[in-house]
C-alpha cells in the first residue's frame, strides 16, 4: 500500500529538529522507520511532515562509564549487538536485544524509536523500566529527564509530546557480579513477545539477595516492575521454595490483555513460567 502524502525534512541538529516538530503540528520524527512506516501504509496515521533523523549525529554513539550505561536515541540494534563493552556493562540490555524482531529489522530499527513507539511486547521499554532508567527527551519547552517508570502510559502511550524528541536512554552502572536473566516466548522467533521478563538482583556477603528488579513485557499494557514478587526475593536466599512465593505473587499482580493471540489467563500463565525458569538459572 502507498504512503500517504508526506513533506520531508532532514534536519543536521536537535535544535533543527525540535523547530520543524513544533511548526508544524501533527509531524513525526522518523528515525528506523521500522514502526512508523507500517503504520503510514495501512493509513493509520498522515503526518503532514517526516522529519528524519538520520543527520542529526547528536542521537548517535553509546557511552559507557562509571555513570552506567548511555544509548543515543539514533543507536541502533545490531549497534547494541556489536558493542563488546556491553557485555559486562549491560549484559540484561544485550541478551534483550537479541530477541528484537530479526536481523533486518535490528538492522534499521533504533533505540528512540523503541521508546516512543511504546508497544508493551517490546524488548527495550521492558529492560528500561526494570533497570531504573532514564529517558531525556528534547522539546520547545527544553530539555526533560524522565524516570523510565513514569515515561510509558499505557500501550503504545507516552510522556513524550508532539514537539519532543527522545534523544538518550541512561541506564544505571551495572554492578559486575550482579545476577540477572531475560527470558521471553513468542510463537515464532522474532514475533513480538506473548510475554517476557527481565530479572536482576545483588547479593549481600550472605548470600540474600538485595535491590531485587522484575519486570514484565507483553503481559500487560505498559511494562513495568512487580514490587509484590521482588519484595519475597530481598532479604532471602533464593531457592526452589523462595522462587515458587515469588512466581505466585507474580502472577497473582499481574493484569495481562487478551486479544487474538493468548487469553489473559494464559499470558499470566506464561509470564509465571518465564519468571521460574529466569530465577532459576540466576541461581
Amino acid at each position: 500500500m502507498k504512503l500517504p502524502a508526506f513533506d520531508y525534512a532532514a534536519p543536521t541538529s536537535i535544535a533543527e529538529a525540535v523547530q520543524l516538530l513544533a511548526a508544524n503540528p501533527g509531524a513525526k520524527a522518523l528515525a528506523g522507520g521500522q514502526s512508523l512506516i507500517p503504520a503510514l501504509a495501512f493509513r493509520l496515521g498522515a503526518p503532514p511532515l517526516l522529519v528524519d533523523l538520520r543527520k542529526v549525529r547528536e542521537l548517535s554513539g553509546i557511552t559507557i562509564d562509571a555513570a552506567g550505561v548511555r544509548l543515543g536515541a539514533r543507536v541502533r540494534w545490531r549497534d547494541i549487538e556489536d558493542e563488546a563493552r556491553l557485555k559486562t556493562a549491560h549484559p540484561l540490555l544485550l541478551a534483550a536485544v537479541k530477541h528484537v524482531a530479526h536481523y533486518q529489522v535490528r538492522n534499521r530499527g533504533t533505540v528512540g524509536g523503541s521508546l516512543a513507539h511504546a508497544d508493551p511486547a517490546a524488548e527495550l521499554p521492558g529492560v528500561a523500566v526494570t533497570c531504573d532508567a532514564q529517558i531525556v527527551t528534547a522539546g520547545a519547552k527544553g530539555s526533560r529527564t524522565l524516570a523510565a517508570a513514569d515515561f510509558f502510559t499505557g500501550a503504545l502511550s507516552t510522556e513524550l509530546a508532539d514537539d519532543e524528541l527522545i534523544v538518550e536512554l541512561r541506564l544505571p552502572s551495572w554492578p559486575r557480579e550482579r545476577r540477572w536473566a531475560f527470558e521471553e516466548f513468542s510463537r515464532r522467533r522474532g514475533d513480538f513477545a506473548l510475554a517476557a521478563v527481565a530479572v536482576c538482583y545483588d547479593v549481600d556477603g550472605d548470600g540474600k539477595a538485595r535491590h531485587a528488579h522484575i519486570g514484565v513485557i507483553g503481559a500487560c499494557l505498559r511494562p513495568h516492575r512487580v514490587p509484590q514478587a521482588e519484595a519475597l526475593l530481598n532479604g532471602r536466599r533464593l531457592d526452589a521454595d523462595t522462587v515458587a512465593s515469588a512466581v505466585r505473587a507474580f502472577e497473582a499482580a499481574l493484569e495481562p490483555p487478551s486479544d487474538l493471540h493468548a487469553s489473559a489467563d494464559y499470558r499470566r500463565s506464561l509470564a509465571g513460567t518465564l519468571l521460574e525458569r529466569a530465577l532459576m538459572r540466576t541461581l
